[in-house]
């Protein structure tokens, strides 16, 4: 299957980014952002029963200070490479967090 190309854009209600996210790590964290824009994070969850993708959406939560009924994963529930979806928050602010919590 080809991989998709998701980019961080600004949408009609906020932003959209693309995300890889490597299940089971120590801690979580965001790793990178690469150069395709997709943003790297590793995560203390294990991707059984959609544990990962609540840990996902409760880490971007904090890294982005945004409710988490306010970030959705609108696409790649069940893989790595998701496009996850930041209502009420444009793409710079989003950008200028994640780089903020880059390690």
């Amino acid at each position: 299957m080809p991989r998709r190309n998701f980019h961080l854009h600004d949408g009609k209600k906020g932003s959209a980014l693309a995300v890889r996210v490597t299940p089971r790590a120590s801690r979580n964290k965001i790793v990178e952002v690469m150069i395709d824009g997709t943003v790297k994070i590793h995560l203390s969850a294990p991707p059984v029963d959609g544990e990962a993708n609540e840990k996902l959406v409760e880490f971007l939560s904090e890294v982005l200070g945004t409710p988490k009924s306010r970030i959705e994963i609108v696409a790649g529930a069940a893989g790595r490479d998701k496009l996850v979806s930041v209502l009420d928050m444009d793409a710079d602010a989003v950008h200028k967090r994640i780089v903020a919590h880059l390690e």
